[in-house]
């Protein structure tokens, strides 16, 4: 079953399979270091890099090491599942699973987006109008609770809870140490249409028959996202497997990938071909769009721009840097223009519903493009999951059709609004779509109306029996308090 192909292998990071006595070495570690943390001291991740967005505050307590716990402990090709250390990077992971001919169910965007942090956040990609979340191609987790046990946690054993509450719960219940996942079975290159719509309820026509019917023009589709780019300019970008070789392009270089999506015509699709490798990381070197703000898509500058640098982790560092500094809001001021609100957010919106929501959106947020991105949560659902939200702490309703609509900038602070004004417009009108937001950004909900959203009552039985101690941040005060 191993692949042979080039195309498996371009640009990959050197595939790492530590095996199973590594793996417990680190878990010691970790371990060591829980007990390290003075008993009434709360625990956290001693972790220099993050894909979050909201702050948090500082401490000088130590923190857990999970320095041990980055790798891929094994893959097994003819199950098709791959035993990964909770903090293993999706490019790690990806690395050790193509030479195999296999990928994750869902690859999130960003390569150093970590499968525990998606699986204990949340992640989405282009696969997911098929195989929905991350955690759903989890089989078991071996989590570290508050407690300080590890605990396997599997649907139709002793924790089934934790393992369907670990989603969405950001760390409030525990740290994954392994997660046991599924792979599925991949073809070498990658075949692209982009399809253009002058209008968004047109696309959103086309988006959910293809999401039902996983074909398009009787071609079958494989992969499925979206841009907006306008009120009048949007398109779909459908992928399909193949072993054909041929020509295959390269949006690492001079070009950007999502300025090669626009195209003049709604009549006929423009078309195109990456090596699986490059597709499942075409959004990672110009983090999607948001390379810009750094000047890196300037042609002038991007010449001599060093490519190790052109990945969304380096931008991230700069983010880093302004938020620190306050870089950007010192040159606005020098400008004579008001300091920035930054609006980063994902969110999911029935599908019925993203139109509208779209409309609104680009009537009230002065930020462009935005991405779409369907997803159904798998069936069947998980036997011992409640049949009508099976994941308690982001609560889908199964066998219904959502789009992720992501967008990340920021909007100028208007006189006299509250800190966030933007945000939290943007969260009532959420929820008044029956949507739900993801929590690795800012948000502002009030108490009584977040506890209703993420989890309820369950979540605070949960939380009593994993983390008795509160040795944990609780959800609340960790998403909204920044904790």
């Amino acid at each position: 079953m191993a692949a042979t192909s080039s195309a498996f292998r371009r640009r990959s990071t050197t595939p790492r399979e530590t095996g199973p006595q590594a793996h417990r070495v680190g878990v010691e570690r970790l371990l060591a270091s829980y007990r390290a943390i003075p008993p009434n001291a709360t625990v956290r991740l001693a972790k220099k890099t993050s894909n979050l967005f909201r702050a948090r505050s500082a401490t000088d307590v130590p923190g857990l090491d999970v320095s041990g716990l980055t790798d891929v402990i094994s893959v097994d090709p003819h199950s098709r599942t791959a035993d990964v250390a909770g903090m293993c990077t999706y490019e790690d992971l990806v690395a050790a699973t193509l030479p195999y001919g296999l990928a994750p169910l869902v690859v999130p965007q960003l390569k150093t987006i970590t499968l525990g942090g998606a699986v204990t956040g949340l992640g989405i990609e282009s696969t997911s109008f098929r195989n929905g979340l991350p955690h759903e191609s989890v089989l078991e987790i071996d989590v570290l609770t508050g407690s300080g046990e590890i605990v396997t946690a599997i649907p139709d054993g002793d924790h089934a809870d934790l393992f369907f509450a670990f989603p969405n719960s950001y760390g409030t219940l525990g740290y994954s140490t392994r997660i046991r996942i599924r792979l599925e079975t991949v073809k070498p290159y990658v075949a692209l249409r982009h399809l253009r719509f002058d209008d968004v309820e047109s696309l959103q026509s086309t988006m959910d028959e293809i999401t039902r019917t996983r074909t398009y023009d009787g071609i079958d589709v494989h992969y499925l996202d979206g841009v907006v780019f306008s009120a009048n300019e949007s398109y779909l970008t459908l992928g399909v497997q193949t072993d054909a070789p041929g020509p295959v392009s390269d949006y690492t270089d001079m070009d950007v990938y999502y300025r090669s999506i626009q195209h003049e015509s709604v009549n006929h699709p423009k078309v195109d071909r990456l090596t699986i490798h490059d597709y499942l990381w075409r959004w990672d070197t110009d983090w999607f769009w948001c390379s810009r703000a750094f000047g890196t898509q300037n042609p002038k500058i991007r010449r001599w721009w060093p490519k190790r640098y052109r990945r969304s982790s380096f931008y991230w560092k700069l983010i880093a840097l302004d938020r620190k500094y306050d870089i950007g809001d010192r040159l606005e001021k020098r400008k004579g223009l008001p300091a920035r609100e930054r609006v980063v957010q994902d969110v999911e919106v029935p599908i019925e519903r993203t139109a509208d929501f779209v409309d609104w959106f680009l009537r009230e947020v002065p930020i462009e493009p935005i991405w779409l991105c369907p997803l159904r949560l798998r069936e069947p659902a998980p036997a011992n999951a409640a049949a009508d939200r099976p994941w308690p702490l982001y609560p889908l309703e199964p066998k219904r059709t959502y789009v992720n609509i992501g967008f990340w900038s920021s909007v100028p602070i208007v006189a006299g609004q509250p800190e966030g004004a933007m945000n939290r417009l943007i969260e009532r009108t959420v929820t008044d779509f029956d949507g739900h937001k993801s929590l690795y950004s800012d948000s502002y909900y009030a108490k009584d109306e977040f506890t209703a959203l993420y989890g309820g009552e369950r979540y605070d039985e949960l939380k009593t029996k994993y983390d008795p101690e509160s040795r944990l941040h609780d959800l609340y005060s960790k998403a909204v308090q920044r904790q």
